[in-house]
Formats: structure tokens, C-alpha cells, sequence
């Protein structure tokens, strides 16, 4: 935390709110974890704290205080070492005037603002973050409008930053747990508040009915990602004190302070940016899509190359490599594409890294594959062996010839044994496991998890989904609601007008919690929205090579937000798919029928197109639809005829269209003789091969199925 800003007119002239350090789950959560403390984890090579601090000081910070809800010693030793300390020998020039680990039982956020305010440390306005943000967000703004705010009415006693996302996907949104605001947009003060997931037996927004009639208008948003930036008052402090049942800042005491509006008059207020970058690396998904964004430049200035800490001597290179000086890279190994490689690592022959964050004295053997993973100090990993989507803590040790699958955590000094391959979302560990009574166990080795010869077990947390807290969604590094059994009958739908611009008169409207409650009608709409978030969502994890399946749990999120059609759905899908197999003709010369079948090959791709472009029922006239998709977005695409051939046999071969659905498209194409517009007759000219082939094809089992009759 960072202590009050003083009466300075510049940004966080005074102090920062209790800066909570936890375990790799969220502060409130006090369970064993495989990992450490969250503030020290390594994101692209340099510890979450060391974002957080130069955030601070960028806001003109000056007075800190640190509380830890675990591993204080260590939080302590690292800060008291550091640049930031004063008595440090690194500390030159810290911009700081101390920064305070207060020494305290607290387990919470909530028992550590209780404790700051028995301390009486805080007399003027402070700011609250987390031990685990990264922005480069600049507070100037809302640290104007808030006390512009307090000046007016001394009840306004927080601000909270929060950044829009948009309704579509996005890597750093809350995945599971949807936070839910209700804002007056007229006044930026939030109303209401509520946490949704998948488990709900009930998925709707209680709202009071008397704010719907003092407030002329209101906005239910979830498209806004909270970082946990608040600017507060010492009332925050005090109202802390005063519900001794408050644990964590949203779920407890921004709802609970929400609801009891008429009783104290207490309000937040909120100030949303839509430029910068704000996110918290609170579980495992939002590491990982943090530290894609830092490999995407998007934190800038808080990205490698500008060595934050001392010692290091990062570099960006062409192509997309960013790496310390004493790298060894053979000549025939691949390293790039995004990727950051630390100091003294050296990768083998054959080698091919990309989209990775490897750390400092990591060796990398002969022909082995890493991807879109990250990877810790000293970890070595054998000759022929695979890693994809996977954490490998430091002094891990993977062995030759062994395959990580996506979503494998392995912690601190694991070894995996040569051979052995290592099943998706498995997270494995050598520490010990904490016991009922508060001791702790060792645990032996599980030869089965990491083969004969390996050290280590597979961790497993009993009271993981005891409850309907967020542990049952963030717990890996995949998001996925597959262990959960949730059926899409458990979806609560309301019945609407059907917009005249639908061409499924069918489907009613789903309910959306993004947009605006006023006194306007609805009106007709293409839903231009919902085609452009969706197709740059899948495009992306297209390009990235990433899991379809994860992409569908956005791409249905943003279907529901925006009620899209079936027939929508199909477009977007089709958009998406021929947008990149172009891409991949065009730029990277590669041959249709090769880049078809890399795009259709992504792993999850074909469930994904079986399930959600056409449905399981498998309904003809859903498949003609989707041909007619690919078959409209192809005329504005060079080489879009041959495009449309190669897609057409591919998604045959993979059984995702059927014979009849191409013969029935092509007939009606063809009956429209003249009418047909000369574009798309021209783009289906190259299909014609593929046509007569089904022609014949059925011709011949049309004669063989008579042969037998006669027989």
C-alpha cells in the first residue's frame, strides 16, 4: 500500500495504500500453493513487485506501505536488497521516502486495512493497490476528478480505475468470474456491484428497483477489467473498521457499502480509461496473458529492453527477440517470434523457441520445442523434448524425448524423467503439503506423474471446489469450465423483440449485461459489433497457433453479450478462418490447400467448428449457410476461388460438411442462372472440380447400392 496523497497538486504526491503481497492465489485465499509469494514471481524475467513499484513512482508516490498476507521474511529481504530501499546499497536514488513492511498477523486485505487503521498512520487521501499490477496508467486525471469530487461532497470517498476491454475478447478480462458494475455514466458513480460465474443457479443482476427510479439512467457493464487501483479516503479506512466481516475489497466491501447506501451515504465513483495498460497477474491465466501483453509491447515503458532492474542487459533484436547479453544460441536452433531469453541460457541445435520467456542460466538441448511458455532460472530440458503452453519453475529439471502438454505447471526443483509425458493441466510439485492442524508433510514421489528416476507429485488441493468462489475457475493455467458439468440449459434467457435485421426469425434474444438502460427503444441492428469483436478475437488466437477451446469460452461469452444470431455466429466464424488462410497465401506464399490445413488443424478447431458454426443436429440448411459465409467473404480476397476449393475439400475431408450441403449450395447457386452476381459466380468457378467429384462419387454409390438390390 501507498500512504495518503498529500495536498500536493501532483499525482500521488503523498503516499501509497497497503500494498497486499499473497500466495499464487488471491490474498484471501490462504491455501498451500506450489509456487511462492505472487509479488516475487518472475514476469518476463523481472519480479510482479518491481511493476508495481515503478507504477508508484511514476504516480509520484512517495511514502509506502507494504503489507504481506504470507512470506513477509522474504517480500522484506527482497525490498530491503533492492533500489527502492533506502538502505540499500542499489539505492542510489529511490524516489521513495521509505517503504515500510509492517509486521502484522493480518491473512486479507481486509484485516490489513483494519490494522492500518488502528495504526492511525493514514491522515489524508491514499492509494490501494496489489503487489501483482502492472500499468502504465498515469493517475493525473483521476486523481483530479476524485478530489474535485471530494471537494463538492465529503462523502464521496473513493475513485476506482478501472480499464474498458470492450465487449469482445480480450486476454487480461476476468475469465470465470465476471465482475459486474452498474454506473450512473452521467455522474461516473457506481451503484451496484456482483460477481458471476458459470455455477450460479441463477444468472441475473439483482438491482434495487428504487435506483431505477432516482437514476435516469444507468449502464450494466462487464466489459471492464479491474486492476485494483483505488483512490481512497481515510473513510474507506474507517468503514473497514466498522464490518470486522470484510475480507476482500470487491465481493465484501464495495457491495456491502453499495447496499447500505441509505444508511451511511458513502459513494465510489468510478473513472474508466480506455487507453494505457492496467492488469493484475492474480492467478496463472492472468500471468499468462500479462506476460503475452509485455512480449506484445503493450506495457511500455515496462517491458524488457528498459532493464529495470539492475544487472540486467536486455536487448531487442529483429524479428521479435529480446535477450540478454551471454545468450548461446546454435546456429542451427530458432529463437524469436516474441520471445525474451535471459542471461548465460543457451539453446541446441534444432532448437526452436517462440512466443516464450526463458530466464537466466537455462539450458535448452538439441531439437526441442518450446512455445507460448515460460520458463524460470535455471531450468535445463533434455534433448528432443516439448513444451507448449506450459510454467516451468526454476531448477526444474525436464528430461530428453518428454512432452509437456498445455497447461502443465512444474514447480521448483521437479524433475521430469526422460521419456515421460506430462498430461495436460497437471500441476506438479516437490513441497510439502500443509495439514489440517497447520503442520506440514513430505510427500513421495509419484513415479506415474514424473516416470521412474523423477522428483516430485502432482498437486492437488482438497478444498479447491468446496465452495463458488473463484478458485474453481483460476486454479490452472487453461481456463476451462469442463470439470464443472455446467449444461447451456442452466443459462437464463429473456424473451425479446426480434430486431428486424435478424435472418434467424427463430432465436430470441439473450439477455445482455453490456450496454445502457435508458428510455430508448430498441432498435435494428446488423450487429456489427459483435462481427467485428469476435472475428479479431479468433483471428488473433489463429495467428497466435492458440487453443480454439479457450477461444470459444470468449467467443460465446461475447455471442451472449451481444445476442448474436446463428446466422451472425456463421459469418464471424468464416470471416475469421478465410481472413487468415488468405493471410498465410498472400504473405507467406504458402500453397491454399497447405494454409487450410494448418488454420483448420489448430488444436480444438474442428469441435469448435462442428459445435458452434454448424451445430451438433448437423442441419443442412446451417451447412449451406456457412458455405454461402466463406463463399461472400472470399469475393473481396485475392486468390479467393482457389481459397474457397482448398476450404471446401478440407472441411469435407474433417467431416464438418457434408456431400449434400455442398451439392445443395451449388444447385442453388446455378438455378439462379443471370441473377447470380457475376463476383460470387467467379469465386465458386474453382470448386467445380471438387463438385463433379461429389457428383460422381454419388453417382457411384447410387450404382452400387442398386447393384446389390438386384443381387
Amino acid at each position: 500500500m501507498a500512504p495518503p496523497p498529500k495536498s500536493s497538486t501532483r499525482a500521488g504526491g503523498g503516499r501509497a495504500a497497503p500494498k497486499k503481497a499473497g500466495k499464487e492465489k488471491k490474498v484471501e485465499d490462504g491455501r498451500e500453493q506450489p509456487l511462492q509469494a505472487v509479488c516475487l514471481l518472475p514476469l518476463a524475467n523481472t519480479p510482479l513487485i518491481e511493476y508495481t513499484l515503478e507504477f508508484l513512482a511514476m504516480s509520484g508516490v512517495t511514502q509506502i506501505y507494504v503489507y504481506c498476507g504470507a512470506h513477509t521474511e522474504e517480500i522484506e529481504r527482497y525490498i530491503r536488497a533492492s533500489k527502492w530501499h533506502q538502505s540499500s546499497s542499489k539505492s542510489t536514488a529511490s524516489p521513495f521516502e521509505f517503504v515500510e513492511i509492517v509486521k502484522t498477523t493480518a491473512r486479507s486485505v481486509g484485516d490489513a486495512l483494519r490494522d492500518l487503521d488502528a495504526r492511525d498512520l493514514i491522515t489524508g487521501d491514499f492509494l490501494l493497490v496489489h503487489g501483482d499490477l502492472v500499468s502504465n496508467l498515469p493517475i493525473d486525471a483521476a486523481l483530479a476528478a476524485h478530489r474535485a469530487r471530494r471537494i463538492a461532497d465529503k462523502n464521496a470517498i473513493m475513485t476506482m480505475i478501472l480499464r474498458s476491454a470492450g465487449s469482445g475478447s480480450h486476454r487480461t478480462k476476468s475469465q470465470g468470474v465476471t465482475p459486474v458494475f452498474v454506473i450512473d455514466p452521467t455522474k461516473n458513480r457506481c451503484l451496484h456491484y456482483e460477481e458471476m460465474h458459470p455455477l450460479q443457479s441463477n444468472k441475473y443482476v439483482n438491482i434495487d428497483p428504487d435506483l431505477l427510479s432516482v437514476h435516469s439512467e444507468m449502464e450494466i457493464r462487464t466489459d471492464l477489467i479491474d486492476c485494483g487501483i483505488d483512490i481512497c479516503t481515510p473513510d474507506v479506512l474507517a468503514l473497514w473498521a466498522e464490518s470486522f466481516d470484510y475480507e476482500v475489497p470487491r465481493r465484501h466491501f464495495l457491495h456491502g457499502v453499495l447496499k447500505d447506501y441509505e444508511l451511511n451515504g458513502k459513494m465510489i465513483h468510478t473513472e474508466i480509461v480506455t487507453d494505457h495498460y492496467a492488469a493484475r497477474a492474480f492467478n496463472l491465466q492472468s500471468y499468462e496473458a500479462i506476460s503475452k501483453d509485455v512480449l506484445g509491447r503493450w506495457t511500455y515503458p515496462l517491458v524488457p529492453d528498459s532493464n529495470l532492474l539492475a544487472g540486467q542487459s536486455y536487448k531487442s533484436e529483429r524479428g521479435g527477440l529480446c535477450k540478454e547479453n551471454g545468450v548461446i544460441l546454435a546456429r542451427t536452433c530458432r529463437a524469436g517470434k516474441r520471445t525474451v531469453l535471459g542471461k548465460d541460457t543457451s539453446i541446441g541445435d534444432g532448437s526452436m523457441v517462440t512466443d516464450s520467456i526463458i530466464g537466466r542460466r537455462c539450458q535448452i538441448g538439441k531439437n526441442v520445442t518450446i512455445r507460448n511458455s515460460y520458463i524460470w532460472d535455471n531450468v535445463v530440458i533434455g534433448d528432443g523434448s516439448a513444451v507448449d503452453r506450459g510454467i516451468i519453475a526454476s531448477e526444474a529439471v525436464v528430461g530428453k524425448e518428454c512432452k509437456v502438454q498445455p497447461g502443465v505447471l512444474i514447480s521448483f526443483g521437479v524433475r521430469i524423467a526422460d521419456g515421460k509425458e506430462i498430461k495436460e493441466g497437471i500441476r506438479i510439485t516437490r513441497g510439502n503439503q500443509k495439514l489440517d492442524d497447520g503442520a506440514s508433510a513430505c510427500i513421495p514421489t509419484d513415479p506415474a506423474i514424473v516416470g521412474e528416476g523423477g522428483e516430485g507429485y502432482e498437486f492437488q488441493d482438497p478444498e479447491e471446489f468446496e465452495d463458488e468462489e473463484s478458485s474453481a475457475f483460476h486454479s490452472n493455467l487453461i481456463y476451462s469450465t469442463a470439470h464443472l458439468n455446467i449444461s447451456n440449459e442452466s443459462i437464463s434467457t429473456i424473451s425479446s423483440v426480434i430486431t428486424a435485421s435478424s435472418p434467424t426469425a427463430s432465436r430470441s434474444r439473450l439477455s445482455s449485461f453490456t450496454g445502457s438502460i435508458s428510455d430508448d427503444e430498441h432498435t435494428g441492428s446488423t450487429n456489427e459489433n459483435f462481427h467485428h469483436e469476435a472475428v479479431a478475437g479468433l483471428l488473433d488466437t489463429l495467428k497466435e497457433s492458440g487453443d480454439i477451446d479457450s477461444a470459444k469460452l470468449e467467443f460465446m461469452g461475447l455471442r451472449l453479450s451481444n445476442d448474436a444470431t446463428d446466422h451472425q455466429i456463421r459469418r464471424a466464424i468464416a470471416v475469421a478462418f478465410t481472413k487468415r488462410i488468405s493471410q498465410l497465401v498472400e504473405t507467406e506464399k504458402m500453397e491454399a490447400s497447405k494454409a487450410a490445413a494448418q488454420a483448420f488443424g489448430l488444436h480444438g478447431a474442428e469441435k469448435f467448428l462442428k459445435e458452434v458454426a454448424i451445430g451438433t443436429a448437423k442441419k443442412e440448411e446451417d451447412q449451406v449457410d456457412f458455405i454461402s459465409c466463406l463463399q461472400k467473404d472470399l469475393v473481396h480476397r485475392g486468390s479467393g476461388g482457389i481459397i474457397l476449393a482448398a476450404i471446401s475439400q478440407r472441411l469435407y475431408q474433417m467431416e464438418v460438411l457434408e456431400e449434400e450441403a455442398f451439392l445443395k449450395w451449388w444447385g442453388a447457386s446455378e438455378a439462379l442462372g443471370d441473377e447470380e452476381p457475376q463476383d460470387m459466380k467467379s469465386v465458386r468457378e474453382k470448386t467445380l472440380v471438387f463438385i463433379d467429384w461429389l457428383k460422381e462419387a454419388e453417382a457411384e454409390s447410387s450404382d452400387e447400392d442398386e447393384g446389390e438390390e438386384s443381387d
